[in-house]
């Protein structure tokens, strides 16, 4: 009995020896990794450990990983950055996206299409950002960040967002800087007058606490220029997003001319300036009379981001991966397409930590196949493409541990 202990006992010992001396937790094995930072689209390995990538390299030994994931014939890139969703949730009436029932917990909807990184894009604003921290970033495993409202109540909607009154620079500025591994910027949205107050208050924001600004132009009749916007109002690296919206009734200027099919002489001379191009898709935010147009110009998103909300997700939006096929279908090629939903938004953000596949960065990784068949690219006017790929998720990986697999590929599917 006692032999039979001792050897228990030292098997016990030796496997955990060998399992702690194990180069890598996890080893991804013969996907193409695309990492546009560091210009990578070839087939490589990635060696992960202690929540960091530790080495990518053309020929990994398996036996030195505790999990070893199949890769091949996969694209691997970073952990997709999505900078403008709805997370905000809650069980308030009357709040839209500002703790009610419109956004959506951020994990239900973010590991499963590869994205470990979203923004909430103003549901909070500084009167409101406490409870969104305590009740949304403390719980979510998703990292979840914020562009900061300049309306103190958030996106409740109606009079709120109207309200000039509660557009204050300083108490924003003021919340952001005590807040900065949180608040990434801050957000104009919704506001529907001729008016420059809330654009030129979100920068003074910016400006006191060094950050960006998002602006959803909201609307006005007529339209105020977006001219003057990006070359007035708005500062080298400020984002306009729903950059490929058309909307109904003629209350915002579009960066396309519909009758001639050009973008738009000022938009290229915005982006020359350093104005960010953001998808911003939503459930009325895009159009592809402007995106077709603009893609075959080469004016490229700068960011791929949902606008994600409860309307946008089972509209024409669908989600992250969705918006990217689009994308690729229309005509961006496939590295471009990584690049605008990782390593460009990273510096849109200033989280250059995110959003590539360095050594010694976190180990935040997504896995992808590229599903071959017939599919509908729709938007909210009901015009479609049509495509024979699109993409899909198979893994992802956030901070070094495995939080999705679709299909069983990593190797045992759970690590001891």
């Amino acid at each position: 009995m006692k032999k039979n202990f001792l050897y228990l006992f030292l098997l016990l010992v030796t496997q955990s020896y060998f399992s702690s001396a194990q180069t890598y937790h996890i080893l991804i094995k013969g996907g193409t990794v695309i990492d546009p930072k560091n210009n990578l689209n070839q087939v490589m390995d990635v060696g992960i450990f202690e929540g960091k990538i530790k080495k990518v390299a053309k020929d990994i030994d398996p036996k030195e990983a505790r999990q070893v994931v199949d890769a091949k014939g996969m694209y691997v890139t970073p952990g997709l950055i999505d900078i403008h969703g709805h997370v905000f949730h809650g069980t308030q009436v009357n709040h839209y996206l500002s703790n009610g029932l419109v956004a959506l917990p951020p994990d239900g909807f973010t590991f499963r299409v590869g994205v470990t990184t979203i923004v909430d894009a103003g549901g909070a604003g500084w009167d409101s950002f406490q409870e969104f921290k305590n009740n949304v970033i403390f719980n979510s495993k998703t990292r979840v960040l914020s562009f900061l409202n300049i309306v103190g109540q958030g996106m409740r909607g109606g009079n709120w967002e109207q309200d000039t009154s509660d557009m204050d620079p300083v108490m924003a500025a003021s919340v952001a800087l005590k807040n900065k591994n949180d608040v990434v910027g801050f957000k104009v949205a919704h506001f529907m007058g001729n008016d420059w107050k809330p654009v030129d208050n979100a920068v003074k924001a910016g400006k006191l606490a060094k950050m960006p600004v998002m602006v959803d132009f909201g609307g006005s009749t007529p339209p105020l220029p977006l001219e003057d916007l990006f070359m007035k109002h708005l500062r080298p690296g400020d984002i306009f997003t729903h950059a490929y919206t058309l909307l109904e009734g003629n209350v915002r200027e579009t960066i396309v001319d519909e009758s001639t099919q050009k973008v738009k002489p000022f938009a290229i001379e915005a982006r020359k300036k350093g104005i960010v191009f953001d998808v911003g898709y939503g459930g009325a935010s895009f159009n592809y009379s402007q995106a077709i147009p603009a893609i075959k110009a080469g004016f490229y998103p700068t960011t791929i981001s949902t606008d994600l909300h409860t309307g946008s997700m089972n509209g024409s939006m669908k989600d992250m991966l969705s918006i990217m096929s689009k994308f690729y279908v229309m005509g961006m090629d496939l590295p471009s397409v990584i690049k605008a939903s990782t390593w460009e938004p990273a510096k849109v953000i200033h989280r250059e930590n995110l959003g590539h596949i360095s050594e010694n960065a976190i180990a935040d990784v997504a896995i992808f196949s590229m599903r071959k068949g017939n599919f509908g690219f729709y938007d909210k006017t009901g015009f479609k493409m049509e495509g024979k790929e699109k993409l899909e998720c198979e893994l992802t990986v956030m901070g070094g541990k495995i939080v999705y697999d679709l299909n069983g590929i990593a190797k045992p599917i759970y690590s001891r």
